[in-house]
């Protein structure tokens, strides 16, 4: 019995972790013929405090996304995948990207990395890899 992944959500934050978990997306979505979804999730949290006394927080966190996200593209058709969709939301990644992304896209595989670029969330509460494999629905692939 074969199976193929078709829609895959990659992970990824900026960090070494997630530019591993990246380079293992193109390979298995190369191989199954898939629909790579980048996914980037704004933590909202982080900044809604501060927002209040600087504005351009929320801006430049959104233009980071946008940028991260454009260079992850770029380098995916250089790789030759050309089924390819940028996804950008707002809020903890520990619940957006299992629970909300990954579902809205009918998922059927989630790659990151296994650290993020917040270590003292995941010494204080956990890990987003973690989080993501304890709630998704579909399979999941943790890059070390």
């Amino acid at each position: 019995m074969d199976f193929e992944y078709k829609n895959i959500v990659v992970a990824v934050d900026g960090s070494e972790a997630s530019e591993k978990a990246f380079k293992k997306s193109l390979d298995i979505a190369k191989r199954n013929d898939a629909r790579l979804i980048l996914a980037h999730v704004v933590d909202s949290r982080t900044f809604a405090t501060a927002e209040a006394y600087d504005r351009t927080l929320a801006d430049r966190a959104e233009e980071y996304a946008r940028e991260l996200l454009d260079s992850y593209v770029e380098n995916a058709k250089t790789a030759g995948l050309t089924n390819l969709v940028r996804c950008v939301e707002y809020g903890s990644p520990k619940v957006k990207i299992a629970k909300d992304i990954a579902v809205s896209f009918n998922a059927d595989l989630i790659i990151c990395g296994a650290t993020g670029m917040s270590a003292v969330e995941r010494f204080l509460i956990g890990s987003v890899s973690e989080s993501i494999t304890r709630y998704a629905n579909c399979d999941v692939l943790v890059i070390r």
